[in-house]
């Protein structure tokens, strides 16, 4: 186990606050985003206007040029905007400076192109990857290092011991990078991004570094290959347009790898505090998942309807069309609301409730139809095993009564738990 994975150091706390990572994004959310989203569902399926004006929110607008906005917000708006990708297109993510600097990515394809870079990455990321490549190499290992370095604890916040630091560990090391390394990324990373504060000056150093680093990357592992997937995007065949087979360029294996780091290591970061929270707040799920470990699953698919990490996703609408009635010319934004599909009551008895015995049915919570979120499974993955790991350890677990409240907060597109202060016995 590296050092680096249980080490102090203060980075973690600079980067994995949910409320200090909105505020450097500036999209903070200061009022409960589930209760206004659902009151702006119960005005209409889709309405006129972008989330961010008719919520009120004066936040900085992550656009670089203005188009007119509709927002989608019933779960038959969302799962057709998420589904017809080649009409309501993920090209929105183009006019972001800080998405266009990420290089080749899948977030920003869409039709024939798409297909065939998904087509030459996915089979690292299927489920029977998820569970005997990643899980054996990677997510068993962290998750034991990261109860091991807590197990002589009374109390502790899960948030900075485990949720923050198992995605980053795992999908870096997935990736190839050294555990070591794995912070230093992820710092420069986001700096490169225009996050936290970071200066023009430290923007163009980190981009720089992050260049080098996956940079070296991929020539060590084009001279020696390894079981990561790096190594696994070198060696795939990438299917062009006119049917030749190829290899994929230094630049498309960058851009993959990047945003593959950039993702991983932040949603399922969020999403596990949301689904511990969630069990211990209402402490017969935690009990009942004691009892019949089957129920975890259902614990983390509950707690993506009920409070998926990004509840708001934009979309770029190519061609006039309409959306549950409502005409959206083209080139307009359409910004696709599942935090509030995911609570429809259309769909859901009782959808504001957490509830693990609810009747099974699809959630948005990793989007839909082509750009369904590539890395789910793996993500499922790391959940179950922290999640079963500390039942195995700590049975006896709670929230910590003498702990400041904790509160679910964030931004617009990235929520998360203030913390989860818990008393390990």
């Amino acid at each position: 186990m590296n050092g680096s994975l249980v080490v102090d150091d203060a980075r973690y706390d600079r980067l994995f606050d949910v409320a200090s990572e909105a505020r450097a994004m500036g999209n903070s959310v200061p009022f409960d985003l589930a209760e206004a989203l659902n009151g702006l569902r119960t005005r209409g399926p889709v309405l006129a206007g972008g989330v961010r004006d008719l919520l009120g929110l004066d936040v900085r607008s992550p656009y670089e040029h203005p188009l007119p906005t509709f927002t989608a917000l019933s779960f038959a708006a969302c799962d057709r905007a998420f589904r017809e990708n080649e009409r309501f297109t993920s090209y929105a993510y183009n006019d972001m400076a800080g998405m266009r600097q990420m290089g080749s990515i899948l977030l920003n394809k869409i039709g024939d192109e798409h297909r065939r870079l998904r087509a030459a990455t996915q089979s690292m990321f299927l489920k029977p990857a998820s569970m005997n490549w990643w899980r054996p190499n990677w997510i068993d290992e962290t998750v034991e290092g990261l109860l091991d370095r807590i197990g002589h604890l009374d109390r502790t916040d899960l948030n900075m011991t485990l949720c923050a630091r198992l995605p980053l560990h795992v999908v870096s090391r997935g990736v190839g990078l050294r555990g070591e390394d794995a912070l230093t990324f992820r710092d420069h990373l986001l700096k490169s991004m225009g996050s936290h504060g970071a200066s023009p000056e430290e923007k163009r150093h980190s981009a720089a570094e992050t260049g080098r680093m996956l940079r070296e990357l991929v020539a060590a592992r084009r001279a020696t290959p390894g079981e990561d997937v790096v190594s696994g995007l070198l060696a795939a065949d990438f299917r062009t347009a006119d049917g030749t087979v190829r290899k994929l360029d230094d630049d498309e294996v960058l851009g993959f790898s990047r945003h593959l780091l950039l993702a991983g290591g932040g949603t399922s970061w969020r999403q596990l505090g949301i689904a511990i929270h969630a069990l211990l707040a209402e402490r017969r799920f935690w009990e009942a998942c004691l009892a019949d470990r089957a129920l975890v699953a259902d614990a983390i698919e509950e707690s993506m309807r009920w409070n998926a990490t990004g509840p708001v996703f934009p979309r770029l609408v190519l061609e006039d069309t309409e959306l549950e009635g409502v005409a959206i010319p083209a080139n307009s934004r359409v910004d696709v609301c599942l935090g509030a599909a995911n609570r429809d009551p259309a769909r859901w008895d009782d959808p504001d409730r957490f509830d693990i015995f609810r009747r099974k049915r699809a959630h948005l919570g990793f989007g839909l139809g082509p750009h369904l979120c590539l890395g789910q499974h793996v993500a499922r993955q790391m959940m179950s095993v922290a999640i079963n790991g500390l039942l195995d350890r700590f049975p006896a677990m709670r929230l910590d009564p003498d702990a400041p409240p904790q509160q679910l907060t964030g931004g617009l597109e990235q929520r998360g738990m203030s913390a989860i202060p818990v008393v390990l016995r």
